[in-house]
């Protein structure tokens, strides 16, 4: 089966369509309160939600050995706090179009790198000129987004 077609790549666009969603209200709710309440709030209700999933799915949270993990995997938590923040400042002064775009250019070139170096326990996909020129093509495509 195409990887185009297949289950992962459909969950993946699904995943785009609600990170531009998310970014949009993200954007608007800090505009009618504050960059850092609406991103604490955001935040809030999204661990209470996955709270709410890993009690339902019976998940076994303390079964884990959190301390063994490596310091760095608990990186995405500050990180997720600093794109919500970027992209609600963003969308207003850019348009979702023109800070999606910019964002899905800057996932992907950091993607072939962490793919490329195997970065963060991944498995090592190195890269090849073909992933490069498609760089190069996709940010001249964006190019044709920015309005």
């Amino acid at each position: 089966m195409s990887k185009l077609i297949s289950l992962p790549f459909l969950l993946a666009t699904v995943s785009g369509i609600a990170m531009a969603i998310q970014g949009t209200l993200n954007a608007s709710l800090s505009q009618k309160t504050s960059l850092l309440s609406a991103t604490l709030v955001v935040h809030i209700i999204g661990s209470l939600v996955a709270l709410i999933a890993a009690l339902a799915w019976k998940t076994p949270l303390f079964k884990h050995n959190w301390l063994a993990v490596p310091w760095y995997l608990y990186l995405g938590g500050i990180l997720s706090v600093l794109i919500v923040g970027l992209v609600a400042v963003s969308i207003p002064k850019v348009g979702v179009c023109n800070a999606t775009t910019a964002i899905i250019i800057g996932q992907v070139s950091m993607a072939v790198l962490i793919d490329h170096f195997g970065w963060f326990g991944m498995s090592r996909l190195v890269w090849n000129p073909w992933q490069l020129v498609g760089i190069g093509l996709f940010a001249a495509g964006a190019k044709l987004l920015f309005r």
